[in-house]
């Protein structure tokens, strides 16, 4: 395996980085290797549908809920512009 050193690097991002890693328990090397993965592959779910790429962005947030509209009324396709 290939090695990296980076230098100069902001003293927040790096700080960021540590409570990144700490709360996927893992080590600062580690995140940033898993960051590296993801942006250089993505997050590795070739098939996975726009639903699911959604919802692993909001769950750490919590999610949110949509309201959706009842399907029982169609609109006249005559009225459409």
């Amino acid at each position: 395996m290939a090695s990296i050193t980076i230098r100069n690097m902001d003293p927040e991002v790096k700080a960021r980085l540590r409570v990144r890693a700490a709360q996927h328990n893992r080590s600062m090397e580690e995140e940033v290797r898993v960051i590296l993965r993801d942006v250089t592959f993505g997050s590795g779910k070739k098939n996975a549908s726009f639903l699911d790429v959604v919802r692993e962005a909001v769950e750490p947030y919590g999610g949110f809920e949509l309201e959706l509209p009842l399907r029982d009324e169609y609109p006249n396709v005559e009225d459409i512009d």
